[in-house]
């Protein structure tokens, strides 16, 4: 059964289930989705495809909701293969078929495919440029680096409808955790949208004065009424970079267990100074998605790792790495070190940080030595101390 978004726009989308590793690197143990939608209006405008995996589920929805009907027009949001591996073959069916993309996208498009006849049916469209399809008016925005360069999105005003490509999507199949959209969102936002604050600021700029009713966007469930309004309030702080809640995020990774056991003697001291909320992830256990996510959403940070090789141990050296690629900025972090003979960690994290934007190293920097002794309490007691007047 085709789900009927509004009188004229349907969902053609595409679930995957066991789609449990998304670009090869992010855990979705409920599988993906892959969104699509299609205008019927006197003109018919399908909006993007599908990924390779689900290209051929996608092409029976599409033909289903048709009802017989031909596409006039193909509008290509992102060019990223698992929007876009249906190309290809929707305009072998239909060759009368018009590509409407950016002209980056029409630029990138033989990267993908080797039929430069493709090239031939592409209309690019420029900021502000518009399509009509009978009662409804399409008017595109471009989106640069939301997060690839060709990136665009859609305002249908008869709707009200935003297609928004990669933005404002989220992990896992469409309907799950629906009333928690802001979970699995958080994660996917700053692991794939995180560097690119700034894109996406300008891109808010421009939908503030647009009459937006819903988003649709390529992952995940289309934001209506009170889901819309929080997910335009989190992506304005997200995108901004400020906090979204207050407490402190304790990332470990810890050898042979002293520096986790130091990590959860420093959660419990910050939770009886009054610390409104502490998180914390095993770097070494837990997803690391998760641990991006939370060291963005958190204003203060304590990183705490062993020593290792004379500098520090890799799954701190890993976290660090991602959070410099996702630009993290504006937070104040303190440093544990572990290390038995010639403690290096600190220096090697300190260094990490300090290439990072307006990142504040807290003071004092607390070295362990092996287990932790009744001694450190009072190191960590400081450091907590410390944290908490930032």
């Amino acid at each position: 059964m085709i789900e009927k978004i509004t009188d004229d726009i349907r969902y053609i989308g595409v679930d995957d289930p066991s789609q449990h590793l998304f670009e090869s690197q992010y855990h979705t143990p409920d599988g993906m989705c892959y969104n699509s939608y299609l205008i019927m209006d006197e003109k018919v405008a399908v909006m993007d495809t599908s990924d390779a995996r689900t290209t051929r589920q996608w092409e029976e929805r599409l033909l289903e909701a048709l009802e017989g009907r031909t596409p006039d027009y193909l509008i290509v949001h992102h060019l990223e293969p698992d929007h876009a591996s249906g190309i290809a073959e929707v305009c072998a069916r239909y060759p009368q078929l018009t590509l409407v993309c950016s002209a980056k996208a029409k630029q990138m498009m033989p990267q993908y495919f080797d039929d430069e006849a493709l090239l031939a049916r592409v209309q690019t469209v420029k900021e502000g440029d518009t399509l009509t399809l009978g009662s409804h008016t399409l008017t595109f925005i471009m989106a640069p680096m939301v997060h690839w360069p060709e990136v665009m999105v859609t305002y249908d005003a008869a709707d009200g409808a935003l297609f928004s490509a990669d933005g404002f999507g989220k992990f896992g199949v469409r309907d799950a955790d629906a009333d928690d959209w802001a979970c699995e969102a958080r994660r996917y936002y700053f692991n794939i949208c995180g560097k690119y604050g700034g894109p996406v600021s300008t891109l808010l700029r421009k939908a503030a004065g647009l009459s937006i009713q819903r988003i649709l966007p390529l992952h995940g469930p289309i934001l209506e009424g009170e889901m819309l309004a929080e997910a335009l309030r989190l992506y304005t702080i997200w995108s901004a970079y400020d906090v979204e809640t207050e407490g402190v995020f304790i990332a470990h990774a810890s050898i042979h267990g002293n520096t986790a056991a130091a990590a959860e003697q420093l959660a419990e001291i910050l939770k009886a100074k009054g610390c409104p909320k502490v998180a914390m992830n095993d770097l070494c256990r837990d997803d690391l998605g998760e641990a991006i996510e939370d060291a963005f959403r958190y204003g203060r940070m304590v990183c705490m790792a062993s020593s290792y090789d004379a500098g520090v141990f890799p799954p701190m050296y890993d976290f660090l790495h991602h959070l410099d690629i996702k630009a993290y900025q504006r937070r104040r972090v303190a440093l544990v070190e572990n290390g038995s003979w010639a403690p290096s960690a600190a220096k090697t994290m300190r260094a990490m940080l300090e290439g990072m934007k307006q990142v504040d190293i807290v003071e004092p920097v607390v070295t362990l030595r092996g287990r932790m002794k009744e001694d450190d309490k009072a190191q960590l007691e400081a450091l907590a101390e410390a944290l908490m007047k930032g």
